[in-house]
Parts: C-alpha cells; structure tokens; sequence
C-alpha cells in the first residue's frame, strides 16, 4: 500500500512537472512570436513612412540635383523641409536660398508626420540591415517607433548631429550597432539629399556621459554621433562617422 501511494505521489509530482515545462514552453514560444510580429508590424509601418517621405521630397532633391547640374535655379528656403530645432541648444541649421526672387512662390511640399511625429529624414546602414525614419524629437514613444534626433543642427548640415535609438537586441532600430566596424558606411537622407558617412570611432561610455554631443568637429564638414545601449544597458555605445570625403 505505501509502494501504492508513493507511486501515486510520484507521479502527481511529475505530472505537475510536465505541466509547468509545458505551460514554459508554450510562453517562450509565445514570446518569440509576439517579438517576432511585433518587428514586422514597426518594420512594415516603417518602409510604408520612408516611402512616403521619399514621395514628398522627390521634387525637392530633382531640383538640388537641377541646380547642382546648372539646369535650375537654387531651391528657395520657404521649399525646405526643415528640422524643429526649437529644443536644441545648437541652432544653426543651414538653407539653401535662391537668386532668383521669383521661385519665391512655389509651394512648400508636405511635412511627412509618422506616429504624431515630423519625419526629418531616413538612416540606412547596409551592414546591419537597420534602415528607418529619423523623427524630429526625443521621447519615448518616439525611440519606440524610429530613431529619432537628439542634438545638433539637423540632418546632412555641417556640424555634429546625434541621434539615438534604442538597442531592443531583436534587430529593430540600432540593435545591431555593436557589429560595425571602423570604416562601415552610414547612410542619411533628408528632403534635400542623400549623404554617406563613414564610420571612424567606437567607443563605450556611462550612461551620463554627454560630451560625444558637443564635440568639435572641422568647420564645413558634416558628422553624426549614433548613440545606443549596450546589452544590459549599463553603458552607451557612440558611433562617431564622417561625411564621405572628407
């Protein structure tokens, strides 16, 4: 009879075991797939952003690229879609102004808004696969959305421009930053047009160390500062990246 009953424990005892390997099991795998949707939906809603920037400002770039070539006149400041800078202790974004008086008509084209936020422009980097919108402030609804700009004077203008995402350690946003390399490209694109960085500087720091922010850089020359988190977020890993050429 207690051979009986042992028995009976024993397995009752393995059965809740079972159960709770199961119950285990089945949250992990849930996890994964609500991690694993979750960055196709940001992704998608992502590349649907990007297009419609790329959309609104096609008109703006065919006219830089116009003038560049001689065929057209400079675009006018009042057709720039140009970056709120009103919280940055830095302002001194930069315009592209006409010569002639009389363009001074033509129609400002479409802010791009994405998740309440204005869309600055778009970062690609093509060995991380990381290509995402650039919103124009720091919150934190926005670094769950994009990447987002934090300090500087503004998208492909000289100076040194940071911007910040999130490390989700899923791919999504600057999750795989740690993987580059002195040398890798960075990619941005604003309403204007499409710059390549090359990446010169890796480094870790504190959480509270700001000053990759106020950095100097060469007159004229146009930087950016990619910041994120290391894995356990104890520290911040900086990215400092050169406009090719220069």
């Amino acid at each position: 009879m207690k051979n009986s009953n042992y028995e009976s424990k024993f397995g009752n005892i393995l059965t809740m075991i079972l159960v709770v390997v199961v119950v285990i099991i089945f949250g992990i795998a849930g996890y994964f797939a609500y991690s694993i949707h979750e960055q196709s939906v940001k992704n998608k809603a992502a590349q649907t952003a990007m297009a419609d920037f790329e959309q609104a400002t096609k008109s703006i770039r065919k006219k830089v690229k116009e003038s560049e070539d001689g065929t057209e006149n400079l675009i006018t400041e009042e057709e720039i879609i140009k970056p709120d800078m009103s919280s940055y202790e830095n302002r001194n974004v930069s315009t592209v102004t006409s010569e002639d008086e009389t363009n001074n008509n033509q129609t400002e084209p479409e802010k791009v808004m994405y998740e309440g936020y204005e869309m600055m422009g778009t970062i690609n980097i093509p060995k991380t696969g990381c290509n995402y919108p650039i919103l124009s402030e720091v919150t934190k609804h926005s670094l769950e959305v994009a990447v987002a700009i934090l300090y500087g004077p503004g998208l492909n203008v000289p100076g040194n421009t940071v911007i910040v995402g999130h490390n989700y350690r899923n791919g999504l946003f600057f999750s795989n930053n740690s993987k580059l390399s002195i040398g890798d490209v960075v990619t941005i694109t604003n309403s204007t047009e499409t710059v390549n960085y090359i990446i010169y500087k890796m480094y870790y720091t504190t959480p509270d160390d700001a000053s990759y922010m106020k950095r100097t850089v060469d007159e004229g020359v146009r930087e950016i500062s990619l910041s994120t988190c290391n894995n356990d977020s104890s520290q911040r890993l900086i990215i400092w990246a050169k406009e090719q050429g220069k």
